[in-house]
């Protein structure tokens, strides 16, 4: 992404891509190359780039992602949570701690800025302590190498 990426943009981004991944985990026979087709409609190149980034590679990686919410999350299996919080668990854990794209403290913020929106009334409070106990924990165990890092 070009330095001018504005925080408006990788909003709307990040917004995108909760609604994909929402979607692509409600439709199992769904790919996200289809769920791109029916979800882009020409909007900014910058904004469809990061969100199809963060949605491809946070549905890619899902089995990673979801073993680090079950070792990390405890009495919370990743298939019996909301879907907007899975979406937005798996979203932000790829977007802070797989490929690093976006400082931790933005990306936990903007997860759950979306789950309130998109999510239940305890969405917001669940998945900022969800977050925040996974940061805690998997950074300090150094589990990632940042080998995924894109630049």
């Amino acid at each position: 992404m070009s330095r001018g990426f504005l925080p408006q943009k990788r909003h709307r981004s990040r917004e995108m891509a909760l609604q994909l991944l929402y979607s692509l985990d409600l439709r199992e026979n769904q790919t996200p190359e289809q769920a791109f087709e029916l979800y882009f409609s020409n909007d900014d190149e910058e904004v469809e780039g990061y969100a199809r980034m963060l949605t491809a590679g946070a549905w890619e990686k899902r089995m990673e992602i979801d073993s680090i919410i079950r070792e990390f999350v405890t009495g919370w299996r990743p298939e019996r949570m909301v879907a907007v919080d899975r979406a937005a668990l798996r979203m932000c854990i790829y977007e802070c701690l797989i490929v690093k794209a976006a400082p931790v403290p933005v990306a936990i913020s903007e997860a759950v800025e979306l789950v309130k929106v998109f999510g239940t009334e305890e969405s917001g409070r669940f998945v900022n302590g969800a977050l925040g106990r996974i940061v805690r924990n998997y950074d300090h165990e150094g589990e990632h190498d940042g080998e995924d890092n894109p630049g």
